[in-house]
């Protein structure tokens, strides 16, 4: 035996123990990177909720169970919030049904057309009242998107009509007809929508529904006027982040990867605004926007569109003015029917900073009952046992629960009660 050969016999026994030591310590350190990522130690519990402790508010948390029970996630995958963001974002829906509706389109005074899709219902309400859900997509969505599609379905099975508001210039094979598009508070489209549906169904009563960015339009809608709460029972808003001004500074900061989905966010909305070029910066009969397309080139936040393009259709002379003006927060507090607002707490786009806004709100106002998930992420909201999601989810669930415990309430109320509260 050569000295080398007596080396190699001496060390070999300790070099399996150290790779094996090594090996364990990886399948350690992914195994614990697996359960922090997808936060499988954390607990489910019911909603936390902030209201007053009124009649209608009791009626509607014992009407609604929803709001009381545990919300359970499926096991793997649902308490993280990027996760069911992702999948909502990527799959929006588990085999999501195709509601029959028509599309209705409504001239503007400024030669823009809204746009929105009808949706009759499938059967009578359970109350034998007739009743429309008018409902406001998330920003850049339409009716056509599998979230809208599955819950519009659900909606329509319970016997709600549904109007579905498609965001100016969002639905890619509608062009636009003046160089406007839709912004982040903008009502006129929705406020157009309501005005048809009143003038059609003149004994139609209103349940009023916002998704992510079309929580705060029709939050908005509703305190801007009081004569815009007439005939309306309810609303429900889900994943809004109440105050674009305050949630500028957050969406910047790579906490919770803000900063990521900012930059995914921002580069949909570049595709959605160059798709209409020609009817927003040149070649239409109507006057465009004269300015430089250079920075939407290079953006990577939504900040810099709002500020290079969005505030500019409405002749906003700052980023802050055009962030005060289009925010629910300063016209939320004049809403005074029953208002239901929904945000998770692990949704990566709103920061738990913003959730001050509805849960002062709910605390102040006998109306409003803030309900807050510890799961969800942003308008996910998934249930299932283990892996597979189901094709309705507890956001579905909720929203449908809740009006129809309003519904409900209306029929039986005791005298001199009615859903509109005034703030005490």
């Amino acid at each position: 035996m050569t000295p080398h050969d007596s080396d190699v016999s001496t060390i070999s026994p300790e070099l399996p123990a150290m790779f094996d030591g090594m090996k364990l310590a990886a399948v350690a350190t992914v195994l614990y990177i697996i359960v922090r990522c997808l936060n499988l130690k954390s607990p489910t519990a019911p909603p936390d909720l902030t209201y007053q402790d009124t009649p209608l508010n009791r009626f509607l948390l014992k009407s609604c169970p929803q709001l009381t029970k545990e919300y359970i996630p499926p096991l793997l995958w649902g308490k993280s919030g990027h996760l069911q963001t992702a999948l909502y974002g990527k799959l929006g829906r588990v085999n999501s049904p195709h509601p029959s509706g028509v599309r209705k389109y409504l001239p503007m005074q400024d030669g823009a057309t809204a746009t929105f899709d009808l949706f009759e219902p499938q059967g009578d309400h359970r109350t034998g009242d007739d009743i429309t859900m008018v409902i406001c997509p998330g920003i850049g969505n339409h009716s056509e998107k599998h979230y809208i599609r599955t819950f519009v379905d659900y909606a329509q099975k319970d016997g709600y009509r549904c109007a579905v508001l498609n965001h100016l210039g969002a639905l890619p094979n509608i062009e636009l007809t003046s160089p406007r598009m839709f912004t982040y508070g903008c009502t006129w489209e929705f406020a157009a929508m309501v005005g048809y549906i009143k003038r059609t169904y003149p004994q139609t009563q209103l349940m009023v529904v916002g998704f992510s960015l079309g929580g705060n339009i029709v939050c908005k809608f509703l305190g801007e006027n009081s004569m815009n709460q007439e005939r309306v029972l309810c609303c429900v808003s889900v994943c809004q982040g109440y105050s674009a001004l305050r949630a500028q500074e957050t969406f910047l900061q790579w906490d919770q990867f803000r900063r990521f989905y900012n930059f995914l966010m921002a580069d949909n909305m570049k595709k959605i605004i160059l798709s209409h070029r020609h009817s927003l910066f040149g070649g239409n009969p109507v006057k465009t926007i004269d300015l430089d397309l250079g920075p939407l080139y290079t953006a990577t936040s939504l900040m810099q569109i709002d500020d290079n393009i969005m505030r500019k259709f409405h002749g906003h002379s700052s980023l802050k003015e055009y962030y005060e003006k289009e925010s629910c927060v300063h016209y939320i507090h004049n809403v005074n029917v029953p208002l239901l607002l929904v945000n998770s707490a692990d949704d990566p786009l709103v920061h738990e900073s913003l959730l001050t806004i509805p849960r002062t709100l709910a605390a102040k106002k006998p109306n409003v009952i803030f309900s807050l998930t510890l799961h969800g992420g942003h308008l996910g909201f998934f249930e299932g046992a283990v892996l597979f999601p189901q094709p309705l989810t507890w956001m579905d669930k909720v929203i449908v629960g809740y009006a129809n415990a309003m519904c409900q309430w209306e029929k039986q109320k005791p005298p001199c009660q009615s859903g509109h509260l005034s703030e005490k």
